[in-house]
């Protein structure tokens, strides 16, 4: 039974400037452009983001920048291609990004490398088309804590120092541009590594343990990271709006996790959305359905409504 679990759970992990880099249109001309650009390059890594543009949008435009999941170790920038485009689609600019993982980096690599795409959006929000004063995070599973995280602490000394590419200067950090954000959407997050590891382990999810064990360095560090007890303990910078999405059926994340961060929120007068799916599976909006057409409606109405504040 563990076995099935198992593999159920790895299977919905995520279901210059210069930009001298591979620029291509979709094949579907019904939906937005996409453009791959190195945005960032810590410890001589290029990390790639992909642009998605709106069609016939004029600039500046709101931009959303996007984190996939997979456990703080697998997939790419590609992987939220339903979710980016169809946002994209929607009139925002959509910055979907690569970042350090595991088994190579750790805690707090990924999360840096994510205030790192704030600082360079900011940074090149002219060539970019970008509103620098529009930038919001969306993030998906272990995406989604990133997202937290960075957004809880955009300047704080642990995501500081990552290289960005700017029109002058090569790569260079950039710590003193703001890396702060008007909202958080956190799809089926993983709020507090520290509890999802326990509970895989209960749980027998040898997959997700290993996961975890690879990006941090002991439990310490999974406790640190964990968004419920960062903003319980008021050690939160910053404590922008979120949407937070719970499928229903959810095998990778424990419903108890999400009311932790929801509370914890909650009880530092922070702002909260939350939209819950019945019968929905872990990262069903990585796949076209009506939920995920529900789920699309509910974050761009959140959005809008942040940016309208």
């Amino acid at each position: 039974m563990h076995q099935k679990l198992a593999a159920l759970v790895l299977s919905f992990l995520c279901a210059a400037l210069p930009i001298s880099t591979q620029a291509q249109a979709s094949s579907e001309p019904a939906e937005a452009s996409w453009q791959d650009v190195t945005y960032a390059n810590p410890e001589g890594l290029d990390l790639l983001a992909r642009i998605y543009r709106p069609h016939s949008a004029e600039g500046p435009l709101p931009v959303v920048i996007s984190v996939h999941g997979g456990a703080w170790g697998a997939y790419d920038r590609t992987s939220g291609r339903v979710y980016d485009q169809a946002l994209a689609d929607a009139g925002y600019l959509v910055v979907a990004i690569d970042f350090r993982q595991s088994p190579d980096y750790q805690h707090p690599a990924g999360s840096a490398d994510v205030t790192a795409a704030v600082r360079w959006v900011r940074l090149n929000a002219e060539a970019l088309g970008a509103d620098a004063d529009e930038i919001g995070l969306i993030g998906s599973s272990s995406g989604g804590h990133l997202a937290l995280l960075a957004a809880v602490r955009p300047n704080n000394e642990a995501h500081l120092g990552t290289p960005i590419a700017g029109a002058d200067d090569g790569f260079s950090p950039h710590d003193e541009i703001d890396a702060s954000v008007d909202y958080v959407v956190a799809m089926w997050p993983v709020s507090s590594p520290i509890t999802r590891y326990r509970y895989a382990q209960r749980a027998g999810i040898d997959q997700l343990v290993t996961l975890t064990e690879r990006y941090f360095a002991d439990e310490d560090a999974m406790w640190d990271a964990s968004i419920p007890r960062i903003v319980q303990a008021g050690e939160a910078e910053d404590l922008p709006p979120i949407l937070v999405i719970q499928p229903g059926m959810d095998s990778n994340i424990p419903q108890d996790m999400t009311f932790d961060l929801l509370q914890a929120w909650q009880a530092r007068s922070g702002k909260v959305d939350y939209a819950f799916y019945p019968g929905a599976p872990h990262a069903f909006g990585h796949y076209p359905s009506e939920n995920t057409e529900d789920m699309l409606a509910a974050i761009t109405s959140f959005i809008d409504r942040q940016l309208a504040d």
